[in-house]
């Protein structure tokens, strides 16, 4: 099978496509034909040696986590899913799925049936995303009616779910993004954006019951516990929780939590149902080539994506 593989952690210059042996199921597993593969910040980040490039171990290693697809061969004990079967996953992170490949084999409970109203290519788009942000939304903040939710980065891959889930949890939204992206943000659900390159949020917003921050930098998790409430949370994504926001929040009576997402079919099952159903939508930018995996990780280094990024594999 074809497959972008890297020799030693780098620059997007180290992605390159191979000949390797296709995977073959075990007892419980699935044998998935990758039709598309999203392309996500950690994939960039573990390709440069940083991420979670520990847990995966010194190169050659095969990147990739999103996967939608079909099912080609089950293992032993299977009942889930079938041969035939349209999937979409997030299999096996943090450890390789290496999903930047023609086939993946993982856990059949690492996937759900794909959205019938989405290509492969939409559908690849979903589960490292929509896992974030809806296990933050519903598992870890528990966000309940009427509490007013503050995402960081709403129009990024994770943040425009993190809005429409957010919004079907009955929460009031702010998000930030630049100016051009403010009236799609409000078309998805938000209640207001603020404009951070000329706003300061802290100024801008407040008594915020969960912020969810999606940047990670030092300017926002100052904002961040600035404009929650006493006794509400800050879930810091890219950064955990350094010293100082730990502080910080302690200080301002806040709680702060790290994330992590975690493979999760059952409730991928229910995101599928939240886009069939038209109440939430995904955002692809830009659709590359498998061999174009480079550039695509050049286009998400940007940080300037309006939702998000696929290989085309099939």
């Amino acid at each position: 099978m074809r497959a972008i593989s890297q020799d030693t952690y780098g620059g997007p210059d180290v992605l390159r496509l191979i000949e390797t042996d296709r995977p073959t199921p075990l007892p419980t597993e699935v044998l998935v034909r990758v039709h598309a593969a999203g392309v996500n910040p950690v994939d960039a980040k573990t390709r440069a040696g940083q991420g979670v490039a520990g847990i995966l171990g010194d190169p050659p290693i095969i990147l990739g986590w999103d996967v939608s697809g079909v099912v080609e061969e089950v293992g032993h004990g299977v009942h889930t899913l079938a041969v035939g079967d349209e999937v979409y996953g997030m299999p096996w992170f943090p450890r390789a799925a290496s999903a930047y490949a023609e086939y993946v084999t993982a856990p059949s409970r690492h996937f759900a049936r794909k959205p019938g109203n989405l290509s492969h290519v939409e559908a690849a788009a979903v589960p490292l995303a929509g896992l974030t942000a809806y296990q933050i939304l519903t598992a870890l903040a528990r966000v309940e009616k009427d509490q007013r939710v503050l995402i960081h980065a709403a129009a990024g891959g994770v943040g425009h779910l993190a809005v429409q889930f957010a919004k079907q949890l009955g929460a009031y939204v702010v998000g930030t993004a630049s100016a051009g992206k403010h009236e799609w943000l409000r078309g998805l659900g938000a209640d207001e954006v603020i404009d951070y390159h000329r706003t300061d949020v802290a100024e801008a917003t407040g008594d915020i019951d969960v912020v969810v921050d999606l940047i990670g930098s030092q300017v926002t998790q100052r904002q961040s516990v600035a404009v929650t409430r006493p006794g509400g949370l800050v879930v810091a994504v890219p950064s955990g929780t350094p010293p100082e926001l730990l502080e910080q929040a302690a200080k301002s009576g806040v709680r702060a939590a790290p994330y992590l997402v975690e493979p999760d079919g059952p409730a991928l099952g229910e995101i599928a149902a939240l886009i069939e159903s038209g109440a939430v939508s995904v955002e692809v930018e830009e659709v590359f080539a498998l061999a174009a995996a480079a550039e695509a990780h050049r286009r998400t280094e940007s940080g300037r994506t309006r939702g998000k990024l696929v290989l085309e594999v099939r």
